[in-house]
């Protein structure tokens, strides 16, 4: 006499085995992790899969497939924090989002700009520096330097279309 299996991915059996299994699978993953709210997410979790692989889990292995399914999830969770823990350990200055060679590239852009700041005239890199890296106001220039805001605007203007042509090389 052959005898056939309940499927997994019948509505009413899926409900029987959340019904039969739910709070033994939940207890199994609170003794593992000691958290009730992360056993509640491990027991659904593993629900949620049983219920994606329906086809492939036999009725008889159901309790089976939960159980090794929160199981697994917990190791991932716990495998997780440890990578999360060794990473909180590096400084940050030592994490490097971006790749070396946009590292390297910043630093080329930064040297060449630095020097071509340095090319500019007296003139033209006090107010520049003045303006773009101390934030001061043309008048507040103007002030510092006793000359007229006419001035500072030339000078501003003209080491603008210095940078722009070296730094259009770069």
């Amino acid at each position: 006499m052959v005898q056939f299996s309940k499927s997994v991915c019948e509505q009413p059996v899926f409900t029987k085995l959340f019904e039969t299994h739910a709070e033994d699978i939940r207890n199994f993953a609170y003794y593992k992790c000691g958290d009730r709210d992360q056993a509640e997410d491990l027991m659904q979790e593993a629900f949620i899969k049983l219920w994606h692989n329906c086809k492939k889990v036999i009725f008889e292995k159901a309790k089976g497939f939960l159980c090794t399914v929160a199981n697994n999830l917990f190791l991932n969770q716990v495998a997780h924090k440890k990578v999360r823990l060794e990473y909180s350990k590096i400084p940050r200055s030592n994490r490097n989002v971006e790749s070396p060679d946009f590292v390297m590239e910043e630093k080329e852009f930064m040297d060449k700009l630095q020097n071509a700041i340095g090319g500019l005239s007296d003139g033209q890199r006090e107010v520049f520096l003045l303006n773009r890296i101390n934030k001061k106001t043309y008048n507040e220039i103007a002030d510092m330097l006793d000359i007229s805001v006419k001035a500072v605007e030339k000078r501003m203007h003209n080491a603008l279309k210095e940078l722009r042509k070296l730094v259009k090389n770069i």
